[in-house]
């Protein structure tokens, strides 16, 4: 994509366009005048920063991050120097950036400054299922939460008049289905927003704790107006009901269910939900028999209007986890009325079990295939698609907590280790993106205090788990223009690895990257192995020709299965009888070639090599990000 690139086709020329919540909130960004724009990628935020990518670098500078904590204090730098300011991360990636939070919510911001938080209800790509919205009562900052992609739209405008009202970083808190469910979004144009200038001032910009406490006090006052603001806005108000038996407070995909699933109930909708319109509830409250708090994912809301004396029902009948469908929330109200539920209970279909798994000739294949002969190893995972090497058929990963925890848990299963460990080797595995965003700081404290620990960096060059965005390993930018590419050798041995304890691989290469693991496993000290291919989805991946079976030639040995490569398909399964009385399954299989990228994995366990260049094949493009 070229540098001055015009703005997305999908969001020229028609006001009324069918967007999703990223690309509405893309779109109110470029349009409420913001200068700059940083995000580090992650499901369900990685669009809102892809699509600012592809306006005019004259409008605005977007930049992939290294890390969540790195793309705020950018925003907050912008704000600073009196330009309006955008940040993006799933909800994960707060817990990276909240170090700069707690601290901005003091200083305030200059310029207008949104911060898009991404939850992920219901973990279709995440580790854990947090909600954002405590870091609103938190930091004592303000939340707007949008419903649909018009929402999105309309509230990410209004998040920087209120952000420069209140001199404010204001929360925009998203999930799954508002960034990825497309609507109609009515839209406007751009209205420039010229820059300002930065003001020297210590006593605000310098958080020692001289300064710091100085401003505390402001910070409750600020809050003070907000809840003033909240009770007063618009984005908070009721639509009335004629079933008053229950009444609802919710906001966000939780009211578009709590409206599906009760038409005619009396229902509170939030849009500026923190801080809290209390006083406004109350009111509601006393005119319905029963009120509920529908909230995803913790009972925030509910606890709050209980501590202020508000009966009300929430978590007592609404579950913890996922989403509050209509089909959840109709038993649990009807269970609330005394009313039967058998009726109201309805069961999806039972589909198929497709278990996730890694792309044909993906380099993390033969990695895991080569982890997976290791005996006497204790394997630490991190965040990427290669944490699917825990999985079926490789099974070889024993731990995956958060983005670069993969080297300080690896350093802790050493030093930590017991008698019955004592010959146990530790390697850590971690890929080239998370690396960088936060495993560099993890190995430095590997070789700093010595441990004995093997690290697997597996450079693909991309970030492969959210689409394949560049990063400081790939040469590319944003917008795909040249970069400085990181050596990873040189980086390891900077953070003191010793040169000949760096070893860089291909990782198509079987018994090269099986020897050097069972080589630097051996040595007491730290070492690193990196493998060297690009993602198969990346332009810069190179397809070969496809590999077929020699049908007559396959013993059953199952050898090349074993890699989990999805091109590989088993035929037949025949259970035999050994020589030695022990029953074995055999699977026969074939390869598909039109998904088949000629790596030659399968070439090289393959014991009859009954794997053999394809002669014709109908190939199709599967593999190429467009």
């Amino acid at each position: 994509m070229a540098a001055t690139s015009p703005a997305p086709a999908s969001v020229a020329s028609n006001p009324r366009r069918l967007l999703s919540g990223n690309e509405a909130v893309a779109r109110a960004v470029w349009e409420s005048g913001v200068r700059v724009a940083a995000a580090y990628p992650g499901t369900p935020s990685t669009e809102m920063l892809e699509v600012l990518s592809g306006y005019p670098v004259a409008d605005i500078y977007t930049e992939w991050s290294v890390n969540e904590k790195v793309s705020l204090e950018v925003a907050i730098g912008a704000s600073m120097a009196g330009s309006r300011a955008f940040c993006a991360m799933k909800h994960v990636g707060m817990n990276v950036a909240s170090d700069a939070l707690m601290t901005l919510t003091l200083t305030g911001a200059n310029a207008g400054l949104v911060i898009a938080i991404a939850d992920d209800v219901g973990l279709s790509s995440s580790q854990n299922e947090q909600d954002s919205r405590t870091w609103g009562r938190f930091a004592h900052l303000p939340i707007l939460e949008p419903a649909d992609s018009q929402e999105a739209y309309a509230l990410t405008r209004y998040g920087y008049e209120l952000s420069e009202q209140f001199q404010v970083p204001v929360i925009l808190r998203l999930t799954t289905r508002i960034c990825h469910v497309k609507g109609l979004v009515t839209s406007g144009e751009r209205i420039s927003q010229p820059a300002g200038s930065f003001e020297k001032n210590p006593r605000r910009w310098v958080m020692v704790p001289g300064n710091a406490k100085a401003r505390i006090p402001l910070m409750f006052e600020r809050e003070k107006s907000l809840r003033a603001a909240a009770e007063a806005s618009p984005l908070n108000h009721i639509q009335a009901g004629s079933d008053s038996r229950v009444g609802f407070v919710a906001s966000g995909p939780a009211w578009m269910h709590v409206r599906e699933a009760f038409p005619d109930a009396p229902l509170f909708k939030l849009g500026f939900s923190c801080p809290a319109p209390v006083e406004r509830i109350r009111a509601f409250a006393a005119t319905v028999e029963k009120l509920v708090v529908v909230e995803e994912t913790e009972p925030l809301l509910e606890t709050e209007l209980k501590a202020a004396g508000i009966v009300c029902h929430g978590k007592d009948i609404l579950p913890c986890i996922g989403e509050l469908s209509p089909d959840v929330l109709k038993p649990a109200v009807a269970r609330l009325l005394g009313e039967p539920t058998e009726a109201l209970a309805t069961r999806p279909a039972a589909v198929f079990p497709r278990p996730p798994t890694m792309c044909v000739a993906c380099p993390h294949l033969g990695v895991y295939y080569t982890l997976a002969q290791l005996k006497n190893v204790t394997i630490a995972g991190d965040i990427g698609c290669y944490t699917l090497g825990a999985g079926h058929p490789w099974n070889a990963l024993d731990s995956t907590i958060s983005m670069g925890a993969s080297m300080g848990v690896a350093l802790g299963l050493d030093k930590g280790r017991g008698a019955a460990d004592q010959d146990k080797k530790i390697v850590a595995v971690i890929g080239d993106s998370t690396f960088l965003h936060m495993g560099m700081q993890g190995l430095l404290d590997i070789t700093y205090n010595r441990g004995n620990v093997t690290v697997l960096l597996l450079d693909n060059r991309a970030v492969g788990m959210t689409g394949g965005q560049d990063n400081p390993a790939s040469g590319r930018d944003i917008h795909g223009g040249e970069a400085p590419r990181v050596n990873f050798a040189k980086l390891c041995e900077a953070l003191g690895v010793k040169p000949e304890r760096i070893r860089v691989v291909d990782p198509y290469q079987l018994p090269v990257l099986f020897k050097a693991l069972r080589e630097e496993t051996k040595i007491a000290e730290p070492s690193v192995i990196i493998t060297d291919r690009p993602c198969v989805l990346i332009d810069a991946y190179e397809k070969l020709k496809p590999f077929t079976v020699e049908v007559d030639k396959c013993t059953g040995c199952g050898n090349c299965v074993d890699l989990g490569c999805p091109a590989i398909l088993v035929t037949r399964r025949e259970k035999v009888i050994k020589p030695s009385g022990k029953e074995v399954e055999l699977q026969f299989v074939a390869i598909e070639t039109a998904a088949c990228t000629g790596c030659g994995l399968c070439l090289q366990p393959c014991a009859p090599d009954a794997i053999v260049p394809a002669v014709a094949v109908q190939t199709i493009n599967v593999m190429k990000k467009h």
